[in-house]
């Protein structure tokens, strides 16, 4: 806990997507990192348990439901944040939808503009809300990206061409926004060890016959350290390319992944 320093100290951080998973762990460190958070995704009792773990590390947190697809719940979104801290430092975008697992000649064209509109526009109509205000504070913007984006795997090719248009639209965005002192970059995080993986790997283990244990050693045998990234590590991530200790990094994506990938 450190509600009195840290390489957030007394910053104002919006991260989209607050759920079970990496949302919950990204508050719960900027927190520790000295960040005020303001938590948006579509559910509120989720938001509200979230942002009171927040408040438990000594930090303020502003539960915001909101729709980022839609103009005017993320206007609200904007209004009530400034309004309540006065400043925003950091935008994490990291809003998710499960992707369609079907090969492209067989994916729905709905589909993929679904996925297009959360995860890319959703994305941008946030960083076009908060452009005044991260102008205004020297900000930075992360958004959340996969691994995805270093495979051509069967099935992976609706969420392949939303992460990629997503890491497109964060190196034009890094340009435009730099003369206002705005950094924007990516993390690419591979298979993330936490409650929705450790979910669907009691899930396989089950249908399988197997143990969770095999199945994270198969999975992790791809990568160099022989194990996954957690949901600490790669919001720790996130942290270093917001913080001070980044400023002149813009227009990067770091690949989290234990080595799986090389780039």
């Amino acid at each position: 806990m450190n509600p009195g320093g840290g390489l957030l100290h007394d910053r104002v951080a919006v991260i989209s997507g607050v759920g079970p998973g990496l949302g919950r762990t990204l508050a719960l460190r900027c927190a520790m990192q000295g960040a005020d958070v303001v938590l948006a995704a579509r559910t509120r009792d989720r938001l509200e348990k979230v942002a009171a773990e927040v408040e438990s590390t000594g930090r303020r947190a502003l539960a915001v439901p909101t729709d980022i697809t839609d103009d005017e719940s993320v206007a609200a979104l904007v209004e009530t944040a400034t309004a309540q801290f006065g400043r925003v430092d950091l935008l994490v975008n990291n809003a998710f939808t499960v992707p369609s697992m079907k090969p492209l000649a067989r994916t729905e064209f709905q589909q993929v503009r679904d996925s297009l509109e959360l995860t890319v526009l959703g994305a941008l109509r946030l960083t076009q809300s908060l452009t005044p205000a991260l102008a205004e504070s020297g900000g930075s913007v992360v958004n959340i990206n996969s691994m995805v984006l270093r495979h051509s795997q069967e099935r992976y090719g609706s969420y392949k061409l939303a992460k990629s248009a997503l890491l497109a639209m964060s190196r034009s965005l890094a340009t435009e926004l730099g003369p206002q002192g705005i950094r924007v970059n990516s993390v690419a995080p591979g298979y993330i060890w936490g409650p929705v993986l450790q979910g669907y790997f009691e899930h396989q283990a089950g249908k399988y016959g197997i143990t969770v244990e095999q199945i994270y050693e198969h999975t992790a045998a791809a990568s160099d350290l022989k194990r996954l990234p957690t949901t600490e590590e790669i919001a720790d991530a996130v942290i270093f390319l917001a913080s001070p200790m980044a400023s002149a990094i813009t227009g990067q994506c770091l690949d989290v992944n234990c080595g799986e990938y090389h780039h």
